[in-house]
């Protein structure tokens, strides 16, 4: 609805990164980009829209439901069986796709820079290495992060903030597109191979949300295909079912973890849950991992092994060598704690960059030279790290990919460098399991230090990557060092094996950082095949989101935040029992009548002030008798397709040759329906009537106007709602309750506070 040139100049601003949407852009703006955007996390955004997961259910709903036989329900049940299982190969293969290709290309480079590194250690000159090294770093960085500024900004990060958002009923724009998905997927391969502190788990949740969304809708809106297939599926009620099986058949791809995926789905994702949908997801979840698992056995040459169920594996912990004891159970839980400090350090300093990166930081390209800063800094930090660690272990017996010398004795390598010479997810394996005394304490002291700031730098730049691995890469290392020293203070006993600590620190760190309890348990047993550590993971998770809650809140529902997203949690906050929905609701309200002018119509969609998604609909002629009583409401998308159709009463009075409007017509025009400033209504056309009693939903929701806050958000967000009509007790329409208007209301530190609307 660009219409006036300030609005047109306001479009020239709006290809910004995810986090930098949140601006208060004032009408008048000056033609170039201001350089510093005044932002507030004190707000939320207007500019995000309310998914339907309500069927309207006016007249042609109810008539071709009724049409339906028992039969015809059977095969669209067995549709959606066939799509889940579409989902799960597809995201199987997705991840196939970017784990051979990372494989590939950082293995290349790695080479090219180890040959240099050795051939420059023998004559001096080794500053070459470190260009080389950081300059390869940069250009692949650059190429991923020019992509996603340019081209698709809703690519960067991990997406999940974004999928929770949609999950939760935000229509996020551009979150389920083809050309996210494809951006996404050469951003994740870019963006590690150009050695970022960054782990390519994180993205295969966004992917598989996108591949579900497009699979389920049967047509591609990008390349403008339609297959005429499962288009019973085009709402978003059934559209929102399968984006929450994409991505827990994401979460199984990456982590090998199929009943982590659908608990993930369950506790970070869906609002609306049933029991079918648990056994779809989970059947999804295991064919993405099946699928992952038997193609690359083929790809490592051992076709009948199913030996790698995800993107990354942990290793098996052997229980004869590592069990645990009563007494440290104590122990982990103050890893837990000092896991759950650090994670709110690391959310605390990752919050104010993301607030400086809003300011300042909005143009692409800047975001662009940012990036290339973090990974040549990244580069140049690893190497002199390495160059200056005298850390030397004996190279055999030992699996170091790339083993560099530098000034090592014969038949010695660096340990240093097997932290940071590798791909984190090597890194993260070879700390669980290298045996004890592969690393100098010092080594490792210095390791998690660096390695901490520089992936809180990384989280958040305009590229596409995940926070999973570099969280377990910090953890990994702080908690091998802790046991490193416990066996010090023990004097070696037995119980104090330093991989245990890695993997209880790993844990520790990541539930510090994304404060999930449940489905990280299940995640990182199923990703170590071990149930033992069971409980010590469930204890050293539950102490770190105490210990992180007390401080600041987790990584995603911080950056959902900060883009001002309309987010609905659980429960409305505790102290709102007080507001009563007349205090909460919108008001005036546009209504329309039941026969209405099309000129009204068109008049009420056009208005910019007023951008309204719902229209209420009362009787049409009130009398002294009648009063104007609500009759039901009708969308905005719906008014839309009805005046691109020409459904007006004359024209059917007339008996022009014209077919009903048929439900496939609404369906059809899903999801992006045409703006109303591209349908041609003439004069004499706007002088016909429309009739809305077939199209209207009839039963809309209502609440009294009495009703308590508390309550109103009940019905809400249990049914997923998307507007809530407040009526007065002659059912006359007082009011509208929208998602921004139960999203105002949040729990502060000084009680309830309502935040400020804005139109960004």
């Amino acid at each position: 609805q660009l219409t006036s040139s300030s609005f047109l100049r306001i479009g020239q601003l709006s290809n910004v990164d995810l986090n930098e949407d949140i601006r208060e852009l004032e009408t008048e703006l000056p033609r170039q980009h201001p350089n510093e955007i005044p932002h507030n996390e004190k707000l939320l955004s207007l500019k995000y829209e309310s998914l339907d997961y309500d069927n309207s259910e006016n007249q042609l709903f109810l008539e071709e439901e009724r049409r339906i036989n028992h039969t015809a329900f059977r095969t669209v049940e067995i549709k959606r069986w066939v799509i889940c299982a579409m989902i799960g190969i597809l995201t199987g293969l997705v991840a196939c796709f970017i784990d051979i290709v990372v494989e590939n290309l950082a293995g290349l480079k790695y080479r090219v820079v180890k040959g240099n590194i050795d051939k420059f250690t023998e004559k001096g000159g080794l500053s070459f290495s470190l260009l080389l090294w950081a300059t390869l770093n940069a250009s692949v960085v650059m190429v991923g992060s020019v992509i996603v500024a340019f081209i698709e900004p809703v690519a960067a990060g991990s997406g999940i903030p974004q999928i929770k958002c949609y999950l939760n009923g935000v229509k996020i724009p551009h979150v389920v597109r083809l050309k996210t998905l494809v951006i996404k997927v050469c951003g994740v391969i870019l963006s590690v191979v150009g050695g970022l502190a960054v782990g390519k788990e994180g993205p295969m949740i966004h992917s598989g949300a996108v591949i579900a969304a497009g699979i389920s809708q049967g047509r591609s809106t990008s390349l403008k295909r339609d297959f005429k297939i499962f288009e019973y599926f085009r709402r978003d009620t059934e559209k929102r079912d399968f984006v929450s099986a994409g991505a827990a058949a994401g979460v199984s791809a990456a982590f090998g973890a199929p009943v982590g995926g659908v608990l993930f789905s369950l506790e970070e994702g869906a609002s609306f849950w049933n029991q079918f949908l648990t056994w779809r997801i989970f059947f999804a979840s295991m064919i993405s991992t099946f699928t992952l698992n038997s193609v690359l056995s083929v790809y490592h040459g051992n076709a009948w092994d199913l030996s790698s169920p995800g993107l990354i594996n942990f290793g098996r912990f052997d229980n004869e060598k590592v069990g645990y004891t009563i007494q440290e159970i104590p122990i982990f839980i103050f890893m837990g704690v000092v896991g759950g400090i650090l994670g709110a350090l690391f959310n605390a300093l990752n919050y104010w960059l993301t607030m400086f990166r809003i300011r300042y930081i909005h143009r692409p390209c800047l975001q662009v030279v940012e990036a290339m800063l973090v990974a040549a800094v990244t580069a140049t930090v690893g190497f002199v790290m390495i160059y200056c660690s005298r850390d030397c272990q004996p190279i055999q017996g030992s699996s170091v990919a790339y083993p560099l010398q530098l000034f090592c004795a014969d038949g010695e390598y660096n340990s240093m460098a097997t932290a940071f010479f590798n791909t984190p997810e090597k890194s993260v394996v070879n700390l669980f399991h290298d045996p004890p005394g592969s690393y100098n304490p010092m080594t490792l002291g210095m390791f998690t230090l660096m390695y901490f700031f520089l992936a809180c730098w990384t989280y958040g730049l305009t590229v596409s990557a995940g926070v999973f691995i570099p969280s377990l890469l910090i953890g990994a290392a702080w908690g091998r060092l802790f046991g490193i020293s416990l066996s010090y203070l023990t004097k070696g006993s037995i119980w104090a094996d330093p991989g245990k600590y890695a993997l209880m620190g790993a844990a520790a760190q990541l539930g510090g950082i994304v404060r999930m309890t449940l489905s990280l348990t299940v995640i990182m047993m199923e990703a170590t095949g071990n149930v033992t550590y069971g409980f010590p993971i469930m204890l050293v998770l539950m102490t770190a989101k105490i210990v992180g809650d007390y401080f600041v809140e987790g990584l995603y529902d911080m950056h959902i935040q900060l883009q001002s997203v309309p987010f609905l949690h659980w429960e409305a906050p505790v102290t709102s029992h007080s507001l009563t929905a007349r205090e909460v609701m919108s008001t005036p309200v546009t209504c329309l009548r039941r026969i209405e002018r099309v000129g009204t119509v068109v008049d009420i969609l056009s208005d910019t002030s007023s951008n309204h998604n719902g229209f209420p609909v009362v009787e049409s002629n009130p009398d002294a008798t009648q009063v104007a009583g609500l009759r039901g409401l009708i969308l905005r998308s719906q008014l839309i397709v009805l005046l691109k159709h020409k459904i007006f009463v004359e024209r059917a009075n007339l008996s022009l040759v014209q077919r009903r409007l048929k439900l496939k017509d609404f369906r059809d025009a899903y999801p992006r329906f045409p703006p109303i400033q591209s349908i041609h209504v003439s004069q004499d056309e706007r002088e016909c009537m429309i009739d809305l009693s077939e199209f209207m939903n009839p039963s809309p929701y209502t609440v009294p106007q009495e009703a308590s806050l508390p309550r109103v958000f009940k019905l809400f967000r249990a049914l997923g709602l998307r507007h809530l009509v407040v009526v007065d007790n002659r059912n006359e329409v007082v009011g509208m309750v929208t998602r921004k208007d139960l999203a105002r209301y949040r729990l502060g530190k000084e009680g309830l506070e309502e935040l400020s609307l804005a139109q960004t």
